[in-house]
């Protein structure tokens, strides 16, 4: 194999490797039942006008499996991130206290977990998607390759069939990921 063909392989590995820890990012905020800051992760507040991140206007954390609590910089923001938990319908109701916003994440239901299966599901599919435009990306590289006579077109056939390779052992690999998830969630 060529160091071309050799670098080729391993950007488009290093792509997939990247779609995987993006998969594993978005299903840790899919709660299974369990109290989590990420539940949170993307909350957008209103910051004196211009919406700004959840993490970086208040500490969030959980005292509890069942609670989280968070608790902002600035007492005014109590108001703010009350109404943005609300806007974001996460499927529970904030508490003020004054000095802190608490959350109880109520047990999951038999419907409602379902759902968060169908959730993480699309976000699988998402990444297989993924996968497979990398392995496109790498397919056309391997053909430029060839086509600049930089590789043979013997040579051409191994990349595609190494590319398809990995593609496969990616595809499962987003399977595997979704498994532990869907088992995560359906655990009461």
């Amino acid at each position: 194999m060529t160091p071309e063909s050799k670098a080729c392989i391993e950007k488009h590995k290093e792509q997939m490797q990247g779609a995987i820890q993006h998969l594993e990012k978005e299903l840790t905020k899919i709660r299974a039942g369990k109290a989590s800051p990420q539940m949170l992760q993307g909350l957008m507040v209103d910051y004196y006008g211009s919406p700004t991140p959840i993490d970086q206007v208040a500490s969030i954390n959980t005292p509890d499996p069942k609670t989280i609590n968070i608790q902002p910089w600035e007492k005014t923001m109590l108001k703010e991130i009350e109404k943005a938990i609300l806007a974001a319908n996460l499927g529970f109701t904030p508490q003020n206290t004054g000095e802190i916003i608490r959350i109880s994440v109520p047990p999951l239901t038999e419907e409602r977990r379902k759902e968060l299966v169908k959730k993480a599901k699309e976000e699988t599919e998402k990444a297989k998607i993924a996968v497979r435009n990398i392995r496109r990306d790498g397919n056309e590289a391997a053909k430029k390759l060839e086509k600049d006579k930089t590789i043979s077109e013997d040579e051409n056939k191994l990349l595609e069939k190494d590319i398809q390779d990995l593609t496969n052992k990616f595809i499962e690999n987003v399977d595997q990921v979704f498994a532990i998830k869907e088992k995560d969630i359906l655990t009461i």
